[in-house]
């Protein structure tokens, strides 16, 4: 680990002058994942800038129903908030789903989605990476890559995203609240991150010198018909081969309005508004979950190592729909698949 300068600003204001000031500089919080990349060499700021005392920290009821999430709310005040699991129970699942109770404890809502893709060879500084160093190769195309991306990946990148949190944030549509020298914006979570496409190097579509202030979750409309399915190599601490989001509002038998996010699979939570519609006005049945998988997965690509992938999601989508439909979300506690 080289050295650096540290910077504990008082004010957003002074945190976002700061990063504007120096190029090389880094906001850390709960450091969950950026002093694991500093340790590794991977990433080498000049300057950490921390925020971790801001008052970014509370969680408030917002106009309408909605809820805001402070950027340095840790994931376990999140996952255990009463009006979380009251009105959000998809992503207090998620977010237990996650890690450990230690890194919970730490981890911030902001950290959590802005945590750097997990790929062997991003993490080893000996070998080619064009997220580290665009334009010098991608070896996990040809190389180990069973936990790589089979949706979205460009031949410049096949990472994944991590993160339990932003899958289900992207099924419930939550804004990123965001500020830098420009003022503030906010950015929808289907925006808020990228696919590799040429430029594997930008994870999401913040700018160097903004901070997320917030996420703010839009009025609850999924009660019981929810579940966070995450399949993984082992029962807990790992990243999810698959997860799925799945998010239901059942009306007469029939299905109303449907959500539903992939984790594991992709650079970013993966999406497909088509699919979603082509289940609204059916009962909520097997064969009408598996028609939906096959819709999700049309464009799907598996190379040597995770192939397996594709059919373990074709699999994990139906189910994962069949426990919202039902109103018996996995358990997190449990770790057996119902």
């Amino acid at each position: 680990m080289i050295g650096f300068d540290y910077l504990r600003p008082a004010s957003v204001a002074e945190a976002v002058a700061a990063r504007a000031s120096s190029p090389e500089a880094r906001f850390v919080a709960g450091g969950t994942n950026l002093v694991d990349l500093m340790k590794y060499d991977v990433e080498t700021p000049r300057r950490l800038i921390d925020i971790g005392r801001l008052p970014l920290r509370g969680i408030e009821d917002l106009p309408g129903g909605g809820l805001r999430l402070g950027a340095l709310v840790t994931n376990a005040e999140v996952a255990y908030d009463p009006r979380v699991e009251d009105r959000y129970p998809l992503l207090a699942s998620a977010l237990l789903a996650g890690a450990s109770a230690q890194l919970r404890n730490a981890a911030t809502t902001a950290g959590n989605l802005l945590q750097r893709t997990r790929c062997y060879y991003f993490y080893d500084v000996g070998t080619p990476c064009n997220k580290r160093e665009p334009g010098s190769g991608c070896p996990a195309i040809t190389g180990q890559n069973r936990i790589h991306a089979i949706l979205g990946a460009s031949d410049q990148c096949i990472a994944t995203h991590p993160s339990d949190m932003a899958v289900a944030l992207a099924a419930l549509e939550a804004t990123v609240r965001v500020t830098g020298p420009a003022g503030e914006r906010a950015i929808q979570i289907g925006d808020f991150h990228r696919l590799p496409g040429d430029r594997p190097d930008q994870d999401t579509t913040l700018g160097l010198d903004e901070l997320v202030l917030a996420v703010d979750l839009p009025p609850a409309r999924f009660g019981r018909h929810v579940t966070y399915l995450k399949l993984r190599d082992r029962l807990s601490y790992a990243f999810a081969l698959v997860s799925v989001a799945a998010a239901l509002r059942v009306e007469n038998g029939r299905i109303a309005e449907a959500r539903l996010a992939l984790g594991g699979v992709a650079h970013k939570p993966w999406r497909d508004p088509d699919a979603e519609a082509g289940l609204v006005g059916l009962a909520p049945e097997r064969e009408a979950f598996a028609a939906c998988a096959e819709r999700l997965l049309a464009g799907a690509r598996g190379y040597e190592h995770n192939r397996f992938k594709i059919e373990l999601a074709r699999r994990a989508i139906p189910r994962a729909l069949a426990q919202a439909a039902a109103g018996a979300p996995q358990s997190q506690i449990d770790k057996r698949v119902a």
